[in-house]
């Protein structure tokens, strides 16, 4: 039985989500995403070649915009677990006090450091090794070796500054001025090299630090100080979230909006009110549209008419759909297979590179399951 011919509109059907004022239509796929019955859909790496399209609308080092055409949801989703969930970063994980007289207590100054995105030599860091904690089966883990703990220290006291007498006759208050080490920064965090990282880690670039110096740790007064010593390991935020490399990773469909019948003079002033600015547009209805029967421009030739200009803005508010002017002359939708992708990265890695991390862990993921296959065929 040969297969089945499905219409260019139909096929064009099926990848909109339609958007109603009560409800939302035909969200539900297939079995199998992207197959219907009697038709052929066999897969084609050239067909997906030439159909799927990575499309950039934003990207700067901690934070990225792009779209992802021609995929399905599924995929898409793994990706955004996986820049939340998998993508291994360096951050602190045991904190050993000597001492601390500072007024944060020290499980409350442990949870703040170890909260602290870290950067380095990006070489050095892909480098080191996961570190293996022990348990009950294996009581010494891994231990800690050069290869997959990075050390760190922070000894800082707070003490007048040499012209504090001075400044206090004039009347000056800010502890800031008057005192050294009056706050603790994550700038005070000193990273200190240990065996074969000095191939990786040395000079200012290179060394393991706080992605944001100014992040505020401590406030002291004279007299009080803190001194502790940090390790640092690599790890997932499926562990913890510190280790998670984005403030945020997510997506959205691509909205479409059809104007099925002419919208003009205050009407399409105000159907461009519904939307953010720059999604609806209004132009002016052209001789050749006022002539053309059946068009619905007859005779209104020169009035304004809506357009819609550019639907990555809209927000899919349906506000258009609460007036009844506009009812059975506009249809709402989103496109199931374009995402809208935003990454905010914390910086350990630039936003763009945890796309590129993200696909090249989908790819382990893939050849590990078809190693476990092909072991299960044998």
């Amino acid at each position: 039985m040969a297969p089945a011919r499905v219409s260019e509109e139909e096929l064009d059907n099926r990848k909109i989500v339609g958007v109603n004022a009560e409800t939302v239509t035909n969200v539900t796929s297939t079995d199998i995403p992207g197959h219907y019955p009697g038709e052929d859909h066999e897969w084609d790496l050239e067909d997906f070649t030439n159909t799927f399209t990575v499309r950039f609308h934003k990207n700067t080092p901690l934070d990225s915009s792009f779209s992802l055409i021609g995929i399905d949801a599924s995929i898409a989703n793994a990706f955004r677990r996986i820049l939340l969930a998998e993508i291994p970063t360096l951050a602190i994980e045991y904190v050993f006090v000597h001492n601390n007289t500072s007024i944060v207590q020290d499980e409350v100054l442990s949870h703040r450091l170890g909260l602290i995105p870290l950067t380095g030599n990006p070489a050095g860091i892909q480098w080191l090794h996961q570190y293996r904690k022990p348990t009950d089966d294996d009581p010494e883990g891994s231990g800690v070796q050069d290869n997959n703990t990075i050390v760190m220290k922070l000894k800082v006291e707070c003490t007048r500054v040499d012209e504090y007498e001075e400044l206090n006759k004039k009347g000056e208050d800010d502890p800031r001025v008057l005192y050294k080490h009056a706050h603790v920064y994550a700038k005070d965090l000193e990273f200190v090299v240990s065996g074969r990282q000095d191939a990786y880690f040395l000079g200012e670039a290179n060394a393991i630090k706080s992605v944001h110096p100014d992040i505020l740790l401590a406030k002291m007064r004279p007299g009080q100080c803190i001194d502790m010593e940090m390790h640092c390991i690599k790890g997932i935020g499926a562990d913890h979230a510190k280790f998670s490399p984005v403030a945020t990773a997510t997506y959205r469909l691509l909205p479409t909006i059809s104007i099925t019948k002419p919208i003009l003079g205050n009407d399409a002033r105000k159907f461009a009110r519904c939307f953010p600015k720059g999604v609806i547009g209004l132009e002016e209805v052209s001789v050749e549209e006022a002539r053309r029967r059946g068009s619905g421009y007859e005779g209104h030739e020169g009035e304004k008419k809506a357009v819609v200009k550019n639907t990555f803005k809209d927000t899919v508010s349906r506000e258009c759909l609460r007036h009844p002017e506009f009812e059975g002359k506009v249809k709402l939708g989103r496109r199931r297979d374009h995402f809208i992708f935003m990454v905010e990265s914390t910086g350990q890695y630039e936003s763009d590179e945890l796309f590129l991390e993200s696909v090249n862990i989908l790819k382990e993921k893939c050849a590990t399951m078809k190693r476990g296959l092909a072991n299960i065929m044998r």
